[in-house]
């Protein structure tokens, strides 16, 4: 994972020292490289864990013209394909990331770029030619994005923790957010657990510029649509474990080692095994083992890596130490 953050204010130039700040509270997500763009209405800051391209792909990275920018947390695991695509076209890359495969997107789809990516991401997208920027989250939400927006300023990053650095902002719980958190495990729809902290929702885009700030839904789950067809369970099994075999594929992706999180359960496994099976022999894995027996499936973990016979790794968790770590999370 990598940390975004960024503040956008058209009234006013923003103090660099606070940017700086915002990056320094996200340094654990991205502790090899870190980088600031900062002109006009427009401050952003990026921290980096390398995955592609590791000499020359840190951020803030930009177009040809260095008119629009960009900073990402994620992967787009079908870069490469929309990269050909976008030099058949005429773009011209500086970088080997999938980073730069988004800006150069945007200049062609504008936000209709989001049609074309497969992957999980977050992203902020400055153009200075509009003064205006794209905020987007993938379908799922698994990458986190939050925003706090007072009409001609807006505040966003990938934790809370990074938007509370700038001293302005109030800081104050919502007991109901905080209630469904404890209930559901998170918030619902664009809620957080603060007051005046929100999150673009899974699946939405958020463009903000002198206008105002507007958020649309660009993808959703399709609910309802009558797709079953006669098939056997045999067709159905086989187009299912191609479907996953490919995504596994494109998964991995990547210029560093890429490992694999073994719970014991039947999802981790299977797809360890995809792995194991088809394209890495010496597949690395790594498990958490719990004190608590109610909570432990070490079991199921060890008969997974005895049959699948991959190097693995695993830790054990006492609540001494959730206790320690607690403060700090």
């Amino acid at each position: 994972m990598c940390g975004i953050a960024g503040i956008i204010n058209h009234q006013a130039s923003e103090e660099k020292s606070l940017l700086i700040k915002m990056s320094e509270f996200l340094r654990h997500r991205g502790p090899d490289a870190s980088g600031t763009y900062a002109q006009g209405p427009a401050s952003l800051a990026h921290t980096r864990l390398s995955i592609i391209d590791l000499n020359s792909g840190d951020q803030p990275i930009h177009n040809e013209n260095k008119t629009i920018w960009i900073v990402f947390n994620g992967e787009i695991f079908n870069y490469p394909e929309l990269k050909n695509q976008l030099l058949a076209k005429g773009h011209k890359f500086y970088t080997k990331t999938d980073t730069e495969v988004i800006i150069h997107l945007y200049e062609e789809f504008g936000t209709q770029l989001f049609d074309h990516l497969n992957g999980q991401f977050a992203f902020a997208i400055w153009d200075q030619n509009t003064e205006e920027l794209l905020l987007g989250r993938d379908r799922m939400g698994i990458r986190p994005l939050f925003y706090c927006h007072n009409h001609h300023r807006l505040v966003f990053a990938s934790e809370i923790k990074a938007i509370f650095a700038d001293n302005t902002i109030p800081r104050q719980i919502d007991p109901a957010n905080l209630s469904d958190i404890f209930t559901c495990w998170a918030t619902l729809g664009d809620q957080t657990c603060f007051k005046n902290i929100f999150q673009i929702p899974p699946g939405h885009y958020a463009r903000f510029s002198k206008k105002g700030l507007k958020i649309k839904q660009y993808w959703q789950l399709p609910f309802g649509k009558k797709i079953y067809q006669e098939r056997s369970v045999e067709d159905w099994r086989e187009e299912l474990n191609q479907l996953l075999l490919d995504a596994t594929r494109i998964r991995l992706r990547a210029d560093v080692p890429v490992g694999a999180y073994l719970s014991g359960g039947i999802d981790s496994t299977y797809t360890s095994a995809l792995v194991k099976n088809n394209f890495n022999n010496k597949l690395c894995t790594f498990s958490v083992g719990f004190s608590d027996k109610q909570f432990d499936e070490s079991y199921f973990q060890k008969k997974a890596v005895d049959y699948l016979g991959t190097d693995h790794k695993t830790i054990s968790c006492s609540y001494n130490d959730i206790g320690k770590i607690f403060p700090k999370v």
